[in-house]
């Protein structure tokens, strides 16, 4: 790893990873100004925010793209729009392969594709691969001054950062696996169970195998 007048550069060896920490983000914003200004996303942000719990608490997350492991948006593509790169970054194309079906926006688990009408097509998170092919750190890990999105080493993470590392999520029966790691503070729990403590529906169980029905 080399130092240059635009900061850090990762070589091929480092491994560097991206870490989401929800509970650091202030809401600022400037992953979303920053992301407007990567070279490839042509003056738009792949990024947004969301309310934790807009009733109770101002707790905002950034909402990036995980990067599955197995990309259910990729597989839901009619227009094989969305394609998984060799170091598992999930890319999606601009029109005219993209015909704006929005079936990744609803089969993202994440919440992450948007559909944009003035456009008539789905953009989302693309961890900038324009820079971090060349190794430097994506647009919005470059500026956001809480660290609630990062970008290094997993050595350098537990030197200077507390909490584990997770990228795992079960959805109900499924589980998903992702490259972009969050940060939670018992690693003993498990994947992060995403449904636990909603109510359970028909879907989970809707030819009643497991309750004994007939």
């Amino acid at each position: 790893m080399t130092v240059h007048g635009d900061g850090v550069r990762f070589g091929v060896d480092d491994n560097p990873i991206f870490v989401i920490d929800q509970s650091r983000c202030i809401g600022c914003e400037a992953c979303v100004q920053a992301c407007m200004e990567c070279g490839t996303h042509r003056g738009r942000s792949l990024i947004h925010l969301e309310r934790i719990d807009r009733a109770a608490s101002t707790q905002t997350a950034p909402m990036v793209c995980m990067h599955c492991e197995d990309p259910t948006c990729a597989q839901v593509c009619p227009a094989d729009a969305i394609k998984q790169t060799e170091d598992g970054i999930v890319e999606s194309s601009l029109k005219p392969r993209c015909i704006g079906c929005s079936n990744c926006v609803l089969a993202c688990p994440f919440g992450v594709p948007k559909y944009m009408a003035e456009i008539d097509q789905m953009m989302k998170c693309d961890m900038c691969t324009d820079r971090t092919s060349e190794g430097l750190k994506p647009m919005c890990a470059s500026v956001c001054p809480s660290e609630a999105l990062w970008y290094g080493t997993i050595d350098e993470f537990r030197e200077s950062r507390t909490g584990s590392l997770l990228r795992d999520f079960m959805f109900g029966r499924q589980e998903v696996r992702t490259k972009v790691y969050t940060v939670v503070d018992d690693l003993a729990a498990g994947p992060i169970d995403v449904m636990r403590g909603q109510a359970a529906s028909w879907l989970d169980d809707p030819f009643e195998l497991e309750s004994g029905g007939t």
